[in-house]
Order: structure tokens, then sequence, then C-alpha cells
């Protein structure tokens, strides 16, 4: 007894392909259409070349009162459907590969669009490398086995019917001498399937982790030389190659045991038909020509026998990768958009958290709780605390990058779930903690939300970002290519590109996530005086362990393992002599300080 249950598994996935290629049925159609008609002239073709022979041998004995047609008539026949067949089959191919293209396009664009709907808890369970070999390995084997596979599947249908047609025609007792050796063909093919299937999971895991490897690496090549780690990733990144290249051998291997087994098994059909056709010649059964035409229809009988390693191998491969797939499309976003459409389609600003509280997955202690805060329109809000405590995964609530449970943060009197995330987040500019840049052009760069932005107004946002002179001093100036992630920058200078990219927007709302962490004083002084005449009337929310940026605001406020441990301006806070006070005499007198806010004017936001 063998298992069924693989084969059973791979057409299942493959199945969840049917909706994308409903689109293009008539081209499908018509392509297995247009092979249809090519077999026709193929079979075609090999009557009349059997007819010829039986002509020529006519000729050769001096029995020309027996022939019926000449051989030239019967040699224009056969080029005539030698002819027709390529044109027929240069279509065929030309419309299923097509298909291939048009599917993995389709494939590819619903990653993309599944990707950008997710948060960080998917991407903390599918890293950036794995995506990318799903993106381009796993489509590029659907495209195979649409392109090749329907190709394979039509040869696999067609070959049988028109060749068991023609040979039962010609030698009923000659085409039952192939019948015992195809169930042993079908039960070793079955078999082969489940290793096949095992193996193409292990090639896409080890792939996958192959390219999330080289990613990671290549993304930090900055840290790794400079902590001389090259030879040491070297030595990885060869284990984890020749773990894939392990894997990829296993699956040659099954391959190549299943393409080398299927043409014996063809061999033994064809040496029968040799010793029993021969004999039957001989004996005056049937004409030389019967003999070639039925060796000619069990050549087109054995052709998908042949094929049947690749064309397992194809399913197989394709049905990993579908599920790879559909494991990103099945993912549930983690933020539901479901607007009311009654909220205002301008925001002012006014932010109000009622008992707020969060807690990561899979973890049990909530990062932030009971938050209670009010925000007006127009008020300039500062957040600080230990590392830790909670700051950048408030941030992250204002903007719905970590989901928020109804009746917990309202904005303008509307529960923010209400909104419509585009409009959240067009109209929320949000400066992350990490500056992000492209690997184009400083102008592309700053005006990324609208690139077909007047140059001045660019330039307007650099210069309250304190970046004109560096961009200035700069040969290509706003052309300047800031190379991948902004490696060509130091620190400071991609936080200030980044500060301009949310400056430009003037958006209602500004959220500034410890972006001054790599900034001078003397800079910071500059961008914090032009962002209060900039926004003297919009919300603006930062966090920072700098005093010096903190007393800028109009309220401080102090986080604690997740709670608001103090809140008021800087003087009320200095007065209390808590948690506030005692970072303003760190900065300002030095001496020591509590865990958590060593080198505060350095630190990053925590979580």
């Amino acid at each position: 007894m063998f298992d069924c249950t693989t084969s059973g598994e791979s057409l299942k996935s493959l199945l969840r392909l049917v909706p994308f290629l409903r689109q293009y049925r008539n081209q499908i159609l018509a392509g297995f259409a247009a092979f249809f008609m090519a077999r026709l002239f193929e079979v075609s073709s090999y009557y009349l070349v059997a007819m010829g022979v039986d002509v020529i041998n006519l000729l050769y004995n001096h029995k020309t009162e027996l022939m019926t047609y000449t051989v030239g008539e019967i040699t224009l026949a056969i080029v005539g459907c030698v002819l027709l067949r390529f044109v027929f089959v240069v279509y065929a191919r030309r419309s299923i590969r097509r298909v291939g293209v048009a599917l993995s396009f389709d494939l590819r664009q619903k990653l993309y669009a599944s990707v950008q709907v997710q948060g960080s808890d998917f991407f903390s369970r599918i890293g950036v490398g794995d995506i990318m070999t799903r993106a381009i390995q796993d489509i590029m084997l659907i495209q195979k086995l649409v392109a090749f596979g329907m190709i394979f599947l039509v040869i696999m249908i067609y070959a049988p019917l028109f060749s068991v047609s023609a040979m039962l025609f010609k030698s009923p007792v000659l085409t039952l001498l192939i019948v015992p050796v195809l169930p042993v063909i079908f039960i070793y093919a079955y078999r082969m399937t489940e290793a096949m299937a095992n193996s193409s999971r292990d090639v896409q895991k080890r792939l996958s982790g192959l390219s999330t490897h080289t990613q990671e690496n290549l993304s930090g090549i900055r840290t790794i030389q400079a902590q001389a780690q090259e030879t040491n990733e070297i030595k990885r990144f060869w284990k984890t190659n020749d773990e894939y290249a392990q894997a990829f051998y296993e699956q040659a291997r099954i391959n190549s045991l299943m393409t080398a087994w299927m043409p014996l098994f063809a061999s033994i059909s064809q040496i029968t038909i040799i010793m029993y056709g021969g004999y039957l010649v001989l004996n005056g059964e049937i004409t030389v020509g019967d003999l070639v035409f039925f060796f000619a229809c069990l050549n087109m009988l054995l052709q998908p026998i042949r094929m049947a390693g690749m064309f397992v191998t194809l399913i197989q491969r394709a049905a990993v990768a579908t599920d790879r797939l559909f494991e990103i499309y099945d993912a549930e976003p983690e933020i539901i958009d479901n607007p009311s459409l009654q909220t205002p389609a301008t925001i002012s600003g006014e932010f109000e958290f009622r008992d707020l509280s969060y807690t990561y997955p899979r973890t049990k202690k909530p990062v932030l709780q009971n938050i209670n805060l009010h925000v007006k329109a127009g008020e300039s809000i500062a957040i600080v605390g230990r590392v830790g405590s909670g700051k950048s995964t408030l941030l992250k609530q204002f903007t719905r990058l970590l989901e928020v449970r109804e009746g917990q943060l309202f904005l303008d009197g509307y529960d923010v779930r209400e909104y419509p995330l585009a409009q959240l987040r067009d109209q929320i500019a949000q400066i992350l903690q990490d500056p992000f840049l492209f690997g184009e052009p400083l102008r592309n760069n700053i005006s990324y939300d609208e690139p077909e932005r007047h140059l001045e107004v660019i330039w307007d946002s650099a210069e309250a970002a304190a970046l004109r002179d560096t961009i200035e001093g700069f040969p290509a100036q706003m052309e300047t290519i800031v190379g991948e992630r902004g490696v060509t920058l130091s620190g400071g200078q991609k936080q200030r590109t980044a500060l301009a990219r949310g400056l430009i927007r003037n958006a209602p709302v500004l959220i500034l996530d410890d972006c001054f962490s790599s900034v001078d004083t003397e800079t910071e002084e500059h961008i914090l005086n032009r962002l209060k005449s900039l926004r003297k009337d919009k919300t603006t929310i930062l966090v920072s362990h700098r005093v010096s940026t903190l007393r800028h605001s109009d309220r401080i406020v102090v986080l604690e393992e997740g709670r608001i441990a103090e809140m008021g301006t800087h003087q009320e806070l200095l007065r209390k002599q808590g948690i506030y006070a005692e970072l303003e005499r760190v900065q300002t007198e030095g001496g020591s300080v509590s865990p958590g806010f060593e080198n505060a004017d350095l630190a990053p936001a925590g979580l």
C-alpha cells in the first residue's frame, strides 16, 4: 500500500490557483485546442510516413498497380502536416506561456499588497529574506508549472488519446502488450511523489534561510566590519549555503532516479513490440508501414512516461510554493481597516487616551498600563522615560501601527478605529526612531510622498531640518544618491533628512520618535526654534531623553514601567523632585543616575 495523502494535498494546494487562472480561461482553452490540432496533424504525418513506406515497398517489388498515391503526393502531404503542426504548436505554447507570465505578475502583485498591510508581529515571524524568496523563487516555480506543466498535461492527455486510438485501429493485439507495464510505471511515479514533496519543502525552506541570512548580513555589513567578524560571518554563511546545497542535491537525486527509471520502463514496451511486431510482419499479418506507424504511435504514448519525472517534480515544487504563498495571502492583517465613514475629512489633532493598555503578542507582561492622557489640538507634548518604559509603543498607538482596543483612544471625539488607516497615516506625520532612507537622490527621499513637489518647497523643508548647509556641501546637492538605507550619510544627516521628510508634509499632527539623538545641541536648538514657528497651531508629540529638547514642549509626560508617573510643564516637574528632576540634574550637573537613564542624552527610545 502507498500513501495517497501527499498527492491529494498537492492537488488541493494547486486548486487554490484556479481563481487566479479563471480570467485567462480563454487563452488556456485556445492553447489546448491548438495542441489538439497539433496532435491530430502529428498522427496524420505518422500515417502518411507509414503509407510512404508501403508505397516504396511496392515500388521496390514492382507492384505499382497497387499504389493509390505517388511518393511525391505523400511527401507534399507530410510537409503540409508538419507545417500545420508547427503553426499550431507555436500558437499553443505562446498562449500557455503568456498565461504563466500573467499569473506570476498577478501573484506577485497580490503578495506585495498583502505584505503592505501586515504589522510588526507578521514580520517577526516571516523575515524579509524569506518574503523575497517567496516573491521570486516560489512564484517562478508556479510560473513554470503553468508554462510547462500545462504543456506536459496536454501531452499526457492527448498523447494516449491519439496514439492508443491509432494503435488499436492498426493492431489491438500489439496494443494490449503495452498494458502490463503501465501499472508498474504508475505505482513507481506515485511512490516517488511523497519523497519529491518532502525534498521540495526542504529546498524552499533552506533557500529562504539563505536569503534571510544574506539580507541580514548585507544590511549589517558596517557592524560586521566594525567588529572584525568577516571571517566568522563567512563561516556561518558557508554552513547555511551548504545546507541549501545538500537539500538541492537530494532533490536532484530523486529527480534523476525518476528520469532514469521511466525511460527504462518505456524500453521494455519497445522491445516487446519489436519482437512480436516483427513476427507479425514476417507472417504477413501487418505491413512494414503498419509497424512503422505503430512504433511512431508508441513513441507518442511513451513520451508522457518519459516526462513523468519532470512533471511530478514540477507539481510538487509548485504545490510547496503555493502553500508558502498562501501562508502570506491568508495572514489576517493585525490592523483591521473598517472606517465608519462618519469621521471628519481633516483632523485637528485632539487625542484622548482612556485607560489604554497594550501587551505585545506572545508576551504576558503589558508594555502600557492604564494610560489616561488628553492632548489638545495644537498642543506640543513631550514623552520621556527609562529605556523600555513604553514610549515608542505609545507613539505607535496614534497611527494604529499597533492595534488599539475599541474605546481606548479617541481622535477629535471619534474612536480612532473609525478613521480610515490611509487618512490617519496621511494626516499624522510620524518620524520613526530608526530613520530609513531609500537608495535614491536626496530630493526624492525628502519629497517621498509627493515626488513632483517644487524644488523650492523641498529646500525650505531641508532648511527647517537644518540640512541646507549639508546638502549644499555635496557636489550634486539635491541629486546626491544617498545609497541603500542612507549608507553614505552620517547618523545625524539621516535623522535630519527623515525630519525634513516629515516636515514637508505640513500635517496636522507631527510625531517625532527620538529623532534628535544623533544631532548636536546647537543644531537641535535651531530645529526646535523652527518647529515652534512652523507648528504653533498644530499638534506635535515627541520622544526624547534630552531635557534641552523636552523643555520646549507645553507638557511633558514621564513614563515608568508602562504607566504615566509624572505629567506637567518643565518647571512643574522640576518642583516635584521626581524622575524628571533627576534626569535634569544629571544632564546639567553630572553625577550618578538611576538605572535606565545612563547616557540619557544618547539613549534609544525603548520599546
